[in-house]
């Protein structure tokens, strides 16, 4: 360690960047499509929802009110943790949410659909799969839209579950939800009510910026000019492809779920937000405008290719997206290292329905293509049971804000209820 390093100053990052202009912002390009970006970056290694407790009472008079109910004293396996996920049954408070396009999605995405459906939890199919893999294809047996569903609906058990497909500025000029509307691999979930589409407005990983994609510096969508590029990387042979994030306002954000609803009447409307520190109007909005569940990644959420100063420093932590969220009888779906079950716990009493798995869905698969995701969630399940129990409660949609407590010795909820009063004046 030199002495200006010793005294804070990254010395060792200046030279890097010295050396390799632009590309040193970014993961090393031999990595793209294969490594999950934002787990050990300085501004993800905890957050305040790891930081607080979950708070058991004393007095348990929902505990008493199950045991005269079930004639004996109740345990942590009575707890119930079915649930309505943005209009769809499901089997616990959890989903899969929406991972991109990328070798490290695409290469274990039907293993996670067939877990997820054999689970009973709704999937969301991330953006790109269409524009990067095809609906149909050579490559779509191993990656691609439609063995995606295959896989999840035939895995189905019964009336629970649903699978969400995701449309983003780049989707829709693939016509992405089309597709899928019209597809006959889609109708047994359009027949059972079990489909819905997602507008994608922005995500955890890299709020404020578009999708980024490594390409050929001779491909077709580079030399034509429909995405902006820049010679960033260090092997001269590709280039950064750079999609635009799309511009949204609130009536535009009106617009676009009144043209989902008309256009697509059979399908669920989903939308999903970046953390942005107008989430909670951005949520009020699309909720007053017919929207059925509103997500929202935290800044520690998503694995997108980023700069690794935007992993680090852009957009709100989830904890303060549910302080600024007011979610009343919306339907608030939240991710963000969501892996175990006081996080989940902790998310469900602050104001979120269910905890979306994304990094921690791709790594279990790829420890066990046949079972990873399936043992992953028997564990959540288990944990989710003990806790919901030990706060003397015996629904996850019984959790309240009283059962958090952070660091400094007020509850969550009181400090929502403060802030709740300062607007006021």
């Amino acid at each position: 360690m030199t002495g200006l390093e010793a005294r804070g100053f990254p010395e060792a990052a200046v030279r890097e960047r010295a050396r390799s202009g632009a590309a040193a912002a970014f993961p090393a390009e031999d990595e793209y499509g294969r490594g999950l970006y934002g787990a050990g970056t300085a501004g993800n290694r905890g957050d305040e929802l790891d930081a607080v407790r979950l708070v058991p009472p004393v007095f348990v008079p929902e505990r008493l009110e199950k045991l005269i109910d079930l004639g004996r004293e109740p345990g942590h396996d009575d707890v119930t943790l079915e649930t309505e996920i943005g209009g769809f049954r499901s089997e616990l408070p959890l989903y899969v949410s929406a991972f991109g396009s990328t070798r490290a999605g695409s290469s274990l995405a039907v293993a996670v659909s067939a877990q997820a459906g054999a689970l009973g939890i709704p999937m969301v199919i991330g953006e790109n799969v269409v524009p990067t893999s095809g609906s149909r294809s050579e490559a779509d047996a191993v990656r691609g839209l439609t063995a995606r569903l295959l896989a999840y609906t035939d895995a189905l058990p019964g009336a629970s579950g649903g699978v969400v497909v995701q449309q983003s500025t780049e989707d829709a000029d693939a016509e992405v939800w089309n597709l899928v509307y019209s597809a006959p691999e889609a109708q047994p979930l359009l027949d059972s009510g079990r489909l819905a589409f997602e507008l994608k407005v922005g995500q955890g990983a890299k709020p404020g910026l578009g999708g980024m994609a490594i390409v050929d510096s001779t491909a077709a969508t580079v030399s034509t000019g429909r995405y902006r590029s820049a010679d960033v990387l260090r092997d001269g042979r590709r280039v950064l492809r750079c999609a635009t994030p799309g511009t949204f306002t609130e009536e535009i954000l009106r617009q676009q779920i009144r043209f989902m609803r008309n256009n697509y009447p059979r399908a669920r409307v989903w939308v999903k937000l970046p953390p942005g520190r107008d989430v909670g109007g951005a949520a009020a909005v699309a909720w007053a405008a017919g929207a059925d569940a509103v997500t929202v990644d935290g800044a520690e959420g998503g694995t997108g290719w980023a700069p690794e100063v935007a992993l680090e420093h852009l957009g709100l932590p989830l904890a303060e997206c549910l302080r600024r969220i007011e979610t009343g009888p919306g339907c608030l779906l939240v991710s963000g290292r969501m892996w175990e079950g006081a996080r989940v716990v902790t998310a469900l009493a602050l104001g979120a329905r269910a905890a979306g798995l994304g990094r921690a869905a791709l790594l279990a698969v790829d420890e066990d293509a046949a079972a990873g995701l399936v043992r992953l969630v028997s564990c959540l399940r288990l944990e989710l049971q003990l806790l919901v129990s030990a706060l003397g409660k015996y629904s996850g949609r019984a959790l309240r804000a009283e059962d958090v407590w952070r660091p400094g010795g007020e509850t969550v909820g009181r400090i929502r209820e403060e802030r709740d009063d300062e607007s006021v004046r």
